[in-house]
């Protein structure tokens, strides 16, 4: 008795503590509920594309400084803290469980290697935010040489975005943001002392630092223009230039070498990408551009070091056109990734000196797996191919003359997702994760015919024996046959009765493979089934099954994702009762018109972050470089398309909707916070089912997952789950109505 009272007294006091971080939660209980924020009355904007008349009520939202729409931001999330803090004890004891649960192991990502050395970031248990690492590849020490939780203030986190290594090691260039922002500013930390230099870099968004040169005190780097009074934000991410910076120079000072305006003989669009890459085991440098987030890049090749915009001269070696994704180089020979006459991707190899794409010699055949990446090490070329979820690494060993000689397969523990191939160029072996479903994720070094655990991290002291997997196919609108990965209790009734949390993304030829989440075990172990429907868009099949989901094409995107919950329903795994969907950042697109398409298939949606209003997408900062994958409102193909696309458009009035819980970063530079603001109110002015439609808002955060805290990902998920828990029916978690009262109308703005 004196235990079970000691344990009763710890359980209180811990629920006490966690209650602090969700203000209310445990005074909810028999308080009237908060009466939904008023919506602001429409004002209708009408514009005819090509024919077709289109009608935004809420075009005003997209002036995020207009007081009204300040005020229905900050109206939103107060209201949706409020319903959220209601669902009381079920959901702080969910908190406490999720953030057991993250905290139970080590998570390592980013792993870089260079010379002797790993570069890496680490998140430990109790800890905030990712910090930049530093360990020999032998083992021993590591050490700490970036520790953004150092900057943090009340109300702001930092994150590392992205960092860059010497090729020496001493030096490392990272980008740091504020916020979830990703207005990543470029610092550089010296490795052996911990010092941080006086070098700061601003405009760095996304990449950063490309390469590092020779003398191991200069690299290259991509630099946004200062906006200039009276430009608009859609410019904002437009016109980049790779610059040369030499430690302890005024960046202002430093010189373009690659990009918009640098070159006349070298044409750049204002959306386009310069990476300068250079590389020790090769004389030629290579200048990337990238069109966009089109996958398919532009190649060109010089022999000048260093480089500057006077006296570097570039020859084009490959064109977009030739469907290249990825390369490596090795001396004068360049390995390539490319999907021409491939859905399934190819690798060729060429000479830089004599290039000729049409005529470049075969490495690795097209076959049914998908080739995802090519890396140069010391003792060979290394592959990486995956056929479904699997992943598997190839080395083959390279001539003096750069030829490859016969394939050897790299030896695994156990089958599972590869997210990556990782290589320095003049060292032997190769390093990869390896990961599925019910396992966690280890680093493992492949060389000299051996495969260690790089012991970077620790197995997860998590037992996840209790859940499994498997992988069958749901038939989409047009019989295609749609990869759905289950992930589950093992023994499940097929009783239609479980909370089905279902995935998916579909865009730029994204796959989400198979990985292990400790925290997932919190829905799960609730008899929740976690399923992942691969659409199309994505790229689980390779280039074809991309280009089958974009533009013209990407309705098949939510179709494949209706398909797979009728699936799910069909073979008795739920119903739509208990069937919820998901989609993160151009997932909304996925989410957002499966509701609108097929409202009565799902009982609770969450659109994280999400596409939602595609027609005015191009409009926004991030927009004008996503054209190459959702089409422009200028030509008529586009304009169909992304009206087809558009969630908010396709909002009826009167439609029993499900309850959505839409998620926003304030400071989000991809998806526009107003997308998800205007997708809110649409839905709330419209729905007569009485379910939630809730607006949640983050003011100290971004793009999601991207640029998030710890504790910010702990309570977001805990927020979904909760969610998701009470609008399926999970008896715990029905502490208030699953239907509300509708908002109220205004006539004011």
């Amino acid at each position: 008795m004196k235990n079970r009272r000691l344990f009763a007294c710890a359980v209180i006091a811990a629920l006490a503590l966690i209650a602090g971080a969700f203000p209310g939660a445990l005074r909810a209980a028999g308080v009237a509920l908060p009466t939904a924020p008023p919506i602001p009355s429409p004002s209708p904007v009408t514009e005819t594309f090509f024919g077709q008349s289109v009608t935004d009520p809420y075009r005003y939202f997209e002036d995020m400084k207009n007081p009204a729409v300040v005020a229905f931001f900050k109206d939103q999330n107060t209201y949706t803290r409020s319903i959220l803090d209601a669902l009381g004890s079920p959901r702080v004891a969910l908190f406490a469980r999720i953030k057991k649960l993250d905290n139970a192991g080590v998570s390592v990502s980013s792993v870089v290697r260079v010379g002797s050395n790993y570069f890496y970031e680490k998140l430990k248990p109790g800890e905030n935010s990712e910090k930049l690492y530093v360990r020999a590849v032998n083992g021993g020490a590591e050490h700490v040489l970036v520790d953004p939780d150092k900057l943090a203030s009340a109300g702001k986190h930092y994150t590392i975005n992205y960092f860059l290594p010497s090729l020496d090691g001493r030096y490392v260039a990272y980008g740091i943001s504020e916020g979830g922002s990703e207005a990543s500013v470029i610092h550089v930390v010296e490795a052996p002392s911990g010092k941080t230099l006086g070098d700061s870099i601003d405009r760095a968004y996304f990449v950063g630092p490309t390469s590092w040169l020779p003398d191991g005190k200069s690299f290259y780097y991509v630099r946004f223009p200062a906006l200039k009074p009276g430009e608009p934000e859609t410019d904002k991410e437009t016109r980049a230039v790779s610059y040369l910076h030499v430690l302890g120079r005024d960046p202002d000072q430093d010189p373009p070498v690659f990009g918009y305006g640098v070159d006349p003989k070298v044409t750049f669009a204002p959306t386009d990408f310069p990476i300068v890459n250079y590389s020790p085991v090769s004389r030629d440098t290579i200048g990337l551009v990238a069109h966009g987030v089109k996958n398919e890049v532009t190649l060109y090749v010089s022999n000048t070091l260093p480089m500057t915009a006077s006296g570097t001269t570039w020859k084009q070696i490959v064109n977009d056109d030739d469907d290249v994704t990825g390369f490596d180089v090795k001396g004068s020979t360049i390995y390539l990734l490319t999907h021409r006459d491939a859905p399934g991707f190819k690798v060729v190899r060429m000479s830089m000196d004599a290039p000729d794409f049409a005529n470049a010699a075969s490495v690795v055949a097209p076959t049914r797996s998908v080739v995802e990446g090519v890396q140069v090490a010391r003792d060979g070329l290394y592959v990486l191919a995956r056929n479904g979820g699997f992943g598997k690494v190839t080395r083959f060993p390279l001539s003096a003359s750069g030829v490859p000689g016969v394939a050897q397969t790299v030896p695994t523990p156990y089958q599972g997702t590869i997210g990556s191939i990782i290589t320095d160029s003049r060292e032997s072996g190769v390093t990869f994760p390896l990961t599925s479903w019910t396992h966690s994720v280890l680093y493992y070094l492949a060389a000299n015919g051996t495969v260690k655990d790089t012991r970077l991290k620790p197995l997860s002291p998590v037992d996840a024996s209790a859940y499994t997997s498997k992988e069958v196919e749901a038939a989409s609108a047009d019989g295609t046959m749609i990869p759905l990965s289950l992930v589950y209790r093992k023994g499940p009734k097929l009783d239609g009765a479980h909370p089905v949390f279902l995935e998916g993304y579909g865009a730029y030829g994204i796959t989400l493979e198979p990985y292990f989440s400790t925290t997932r075990i919190a829905w799960m172990e609730r008899g929740g089934v976690y399923a992942v429907c691969h659409v199309r868009g994505g790229g689980w099949y390779g280039e074809a099954w991309h280009q089958a989901g974009m533009i013209a094409t990407k309705h098949h995107t939510w179709e494949d994702f209706i398909a797979c919950g009728q699936w799910l329903i069909q073979n008795h795994w739920t119903t739509a009762a208990h069937l919820s969907g998901s989609g993160t950042s151009a997932g909304g697109i996925l989410i957002g018109r499966a509701i609108t398409s097929r409202p009565d298939l799902f009982a609770a949606a969450i659109d994280e972050v999400g596409a939602s209003n595609t027609m005015r997408s191009e409009f926004s900062p991030n927009g004008p470089p996503n054209i190459p994958e959702f089409g422009t409102v200028k030509d008529e193909t586009g304009a169909k398309a992304l009206y087809d696309m558009d969630a908010y458009q396709h909002v009826v009035d009167e439609t029993a909707y499900p309850g959505v819980l839409l998620v926003t970063g304030y400071n989000d530079p991809r998806v526009s916070s107003w997308e998800l603001a205007k997708f809110a109110a649409r839905l709330q002015q419209a729905t007569s089912s009485g379910r939630p439609v809730l607006l949640r808002v983050d003011y100290d955060a971004g793009h999601g997952f991207l640029a998030a805290s710890r504790t910010q990902s702990e309570q977001l998920l805990t927020d979904e789950y909760s969610f998701l828990l009470w609008q399926l029916g999970d008896p715990a978690f029905q502490t208030i109505p699953m239907q509300l009262s509708p908002a109220r109308r205004t006539t004011q703005q």
